[in-house]
């Protein structure tokens, strides 16, 4: 994948994970390969809303469909997880370090503010 067509599959990825609906069938899908009408089973919405929501899943690249005569067969594909899991373990480090600075930062100023304070009792 080229460094032009990542963001774009990254919008497409977290679009795809931002409705809850496609996230709990992702969920599903991590227990066990399961027919669209497995899929649609425990959810309030018609056939044709989950079939919705399978595309736009398929098309983020994060299910798998395959057509054995009249039933669709629907796996989950963990890889574009892993990139966006990558683009996020990115973005962890960066506000890790920042945050543990700051911490260092705040921690340096209380002792100085106590000693301040111990200082002027004295007085």
């Amino acid at each position: 994948m080229d460094e032009y067509s990542r963001p774009a599959r990254l919008d497409q990825i977290f679009s795809a994970l931002g409705d809850p609906t496609r996230r709990n069938i992702l969920q599903a899908l991590a227990q066990h390969p399961a027919t669209i009408t497995e899929i649609a089973r425990p959810f309030r919405v018609s056939l044709n809303a989950i079939s919705r929501h399978m595309m736009v899943l398929e098309q983020a690249g994060l299910v798998r469909r395959e057509i054995r005569g009249r039933e669709h067969h629907c796996r989950i594909d963990p890889r574009p997880l892993r990139e966006a899991n990558g683009w996020l373990e990115h973005y962890r480090q960066f506000w890790e370090l920042r945050l543990d600075a700051l911490e260092l930062y705040v921690a340096r100023k209380y002792e100085a503010s106590k000693k301040r304070r111990a200082r002027a009792k004295l007085r």
